[in-house]
């Protein structure tokens, strides 16, 4: 089967920071140089000639080039337009304009918690939203509607996102197992077979357990995707297909909000991309599971005697 974008092509205009951003870890040290000094403004970096640019990295000019080439730009002009074009939603505004950087500092009131949380939280969504491949989506999609098994592996924070997918195909007829042990996941993933899914959750990608289960999953012949922030990490180089996330974590939720959020994101696409393919199925599988919950929930309540 083709393995499905594990070099991404130049993002869209709106998409540039968070590609530069998700490909920064895969990066050579002097072109990381390079992608952090855009990222640390890039409206500015828009208006720099490739010589100016070069200086404030402390870089040369090749560099440069090089790295606008591995993030997918054919040279430094095209890098310049994306930007530009960029410039008008600059990087950690919120809708007031208002500059907000999202990391939580020691002097921060409750209230500026709640804001810069509820800002990067929203931001993780909507920037997944909009760098997801849907070429991608589409592929794991059409494998999930055929699969007779899934397995989805994930530790950590992951493993939540794992179970709350479990839970979600469960409740419309699917097999669907999630395994948060190593062992048990390595096992399962031994007798996998052809048709089969395996799904790797991983925010680094770097996560060796869930990278072990996926490549064993891989050579029973079973169909392996990675949901990862990194489209250049070890799990992405495992999977045949690759689904992204967008998501910056800051000193308090490293690995374990933004991140979440946003692959319950794709989770949730790849779960109404496979119920509306089975639409009727779907739909009967909801009324029956709703029915047997039913007596578990109490009738409405009553109003207090005055």
């Amino acid at each position: 089967m083709a393995r499905t974008r594990k070099t991404a092509p130049a993002p869209t205009a709106t998409a540039t920071a968070v590609h530069i951003r998700a490909l920064l870890p895969s990066l050579q040290p002097s072109m990381r140089q390079v992608g952090e000094k855009v990222l640390a403004d890039a409206t500015a970096t828009a208006t720099l000639t490739v010589t100016e640019l070069a200086l404030a990295s402390g870089v040369s000019e090749t560099t440069v080039v090089r790295f606008c080439k591995a993030i997918g730009f054919p040279g430094y002009p095209q890098l310049r337009l994306a930007l530009a074009a960029e410039a008008g939603r600059a990087e950690g505004a919120d809708r007031n304009g208002r500059e907000l950087d999202t990391d939580i500092e020691r002097g921060d009131d409750l209230a500026r918690v709640v804001e810069k949380i509820a800002f990067a939280d929203a931001r993780a969504v909507e920037e997944t939203g909009a760098q997801l491949d849907i070429v991608a989506l589409e592929r794991v999609v059409e494998a999930l509607v055929r699969a007779e098994r899934v397995d989805l592996y994930g530790v950590g924070a992951s493993a939540f996102v794992a179970l709350d997918f479990q839970q979600k195909l469960h409740r419309i007829g699917r097999v669907a197992f999630a395994w948060p042990d190593t062992h048990v996941a390595l096992t399962s993933a031994a007798l996998l077979r052809p048709g089969d899914v395996a799904i790797g959750i991983s925010h680094t990608g770097t996560t060796t357990d869930t990278i072990d289960a996926v490549t064993e999953a891989r050579a029973h012949g079973a169909t392996t995707v990675a949901l990862t922030n990194f489209p250049r990490s070890p799990i992405a180089r495992a999977a045949e297909h690759v689904l992204t996330t967008a998501a910056r974590e800051t000193t308090f939720r490293s690995g374990a909000t933004a991140s979440r959020l946003a692959q319950l994101t794709v989770v949730d696409c790849l779960f109404v991309g496979v119920a509306q393919r089975t639409y009727d199925r779907t739909l009967a599988a909801l009324d029956a599971t709703r029915a047997a919950v039913g007596s578990r929930h109490t009738s409405s309540p009553r109003r207090s005697p005055r």
